[in-house]
């Protein structure tokens, strides 16, 4: 599982082409107040959905046990793999639901804080990729 990056994100718009070549690649889609998530068939398969972002408009994918991999963005991360997001809660209820796969947040290393407020029910991330380091999480 991947995102498809907004133009302040660390891009992965090169990342989720070439590896969907290779491998299943599912990128959130918006809806209403969660996230669905959907099979990424390619760049022409892309529309513009909610906040301006690029959404694959393939087939529903629901099998999160399956889902080995997520890399996860945020507006911060700290050393211990707590994420902050923007505020509307959906990877807070999207994270839950991927207890198989190894979580990645990726940011760049402005947006790294040694601490970042959290509760208890926030799932931490196993690591955190900056544009300069790589930090283990829980």
């Amino acid at each position: 599982m991947l995102y498809y990056s907004l133009k302040d994100e660390v891009q992965t718009h090169d990342f989720v082409e070439r590896w969907s070549k290779t491998k299943n690649i599912v990128l959130p889609v918006v809806v209403g107040d969660y996230l669905e998530l959907r099979n990424y068939t390619g760049k022409q398969d892309l529309q513009t959905g909610s906040y301006n972002i690029e959404e694959p408009i393939g087939e529903i994918f629901n099998d999160y046990k399956s889902i080995d991999l997520a890399i996860i963005p945020g507006v911060s991360f700290d050393k211990e793999g707590n994420r902050l997001g923007r505020g509307k809660g959906y990877y807070d209820q999207l994270l839950p639901l991927l207890t198989s796969s190894f979580k990645i947040g990726i940011c760049f290393s402005f947006q790294f804080e040694d601490k970042i407020p959290c509760e208890e029910h926030d799932i931490k991330m196993d690591c955190v990729f900056t544009d300069k380091e790589v930090f283990n999480g829980k």
